[in-house]
């Protein structure tokens, strides 16, 4: 068996999130009681009790969705459960290399911090715009996306799964892109409920920006490596870590390729730990042969567990 641990992304986000955990755990509480005193707020409460406009929002939202995850991580690691490999989508790629060892975690809850701060000012609201497209080849996305071009910024943002591509960009050209994938015959086509348009050119001022920041901390070589977001790719190296994370916030986040790389070099059971069962779906229709498994509370802990033979 070998193991993949997966960390979701931002809008895998819910109240109550790790409240579990935290209730029954003390390694868990510890996480949100780091995480609060780096960022001046209590952190879990937010989570608990919101309000939900308020967790929804980037900069409240990045760290909220890493802590969580880090917090439902320990009591695993305390069982003796390991991985040999780990991937996160998007925001969860920091959670990745945050468990592979190449953060502090209080560096790491800073940084998402300013990476979410960063990504909402670097398009003023409302000029910006992401929309799922289903059912749709991704040399046909890419095609409409380049029609639509001409209309202003659009491109592939997120190539999560076969047949689910998510585009970004300025909202007239999505727009424009949205009506040409209607038309081409794509099954749906979703707009989607951020303010940011994350992964396209309209976040390279962000991705400046970040770059400073990854300057100014402490990055480690990892004890496992990651399949990263930018071009599913395993690095393990800290000087690879850099320009990754600056390269992924513009870049289209590769997640199929990332899990179809990980079964080909033999991975056969991928877990995800964080809120939600968004990467386990995907990865289950990524590849059909693997075992998908998720903890986000002590029951679905213990299923895990089990199925694993610990």
């Amino acid at each position: 068996m070998k193991i993949a641990f997966i960390f979701p992304g931002q809008g895998s986000q819910y109240l109550g999130m790790a409240k579990d955990f935290c209730e029954h755990f003390d390694e868990s509480k510890e996480v949100f009681e780091t995480a609060s005193s780096v960022l001046g707020y209590d952190l879990l409460q937010l989570c608990l009790n919101g309000p939900v406009e308020k967790l929804n929002l980037t900069e409240y939202t990045q760290p909220a969705i890493l802590s969580a995850s880090i917090a439902l991580l320990q009591p695993l690691v305390r069982r003796g459960l390991e991985a040999s490999a780990a991937a996160g989508h998007s925001l969860g790629e920091y959670t990745a290399i945050t468990a592979a060892g190449g953060f502090e975690f209080k560096d790491a809850v800073a940084l998402v911090r300013k990476r979410g701060q960063f990504m909402q000012e670097a398009v003023p609201e409302g000029t910006g715009l992401m929309a799922a497209i289903l059912g749709m080849e991704r040399q046909d996305v890419e095609k409409t996306c380049l029609e639509a071009a001409k209309n202003g910024i659009v491109a592939p943002a997120n190539y999560n799964s076969p047949g689910q591509i998510v585009i970004a960009g300025e909202k007239q050209a999505v727009e424009k892109a949205m009506e040409l994938a209607r038309t081409a015959g794509a099954k749906r086509v979703i707009p989607l409920p951020v303010s940011v348009p994350s992964h396209c050119a309209m976040m390279k001022q962000a991705g400046e920006r970040l770059a400073r920041e990854l300057e100014r901390i402490t990055i480690s070589d990892l004890h496992i490596p990651i399949v990263n977001n930018a071009n599913a790719k395993f690095i393990r190296t800290a000087a690879e870590l850099r320009p990754s994370l600056v390269g992924q916030i513009s870049s289209p986040l590769y997640w199929e390729d990332s899990i179809k790389h990980l079964a080909a070099e033999g991975y056969d059971t991928f877990i995800e730990i964080g809120p939600g069962k968004v990467l386990s779906g995907l990865v289950k229709r990524i590849s059909k042969d693997v075992k998908v498994l998720n903890v986000e509370d002590r029951k679905s802990m213990t299923d895990t567990l089990s199925a694993l033979g610990i």
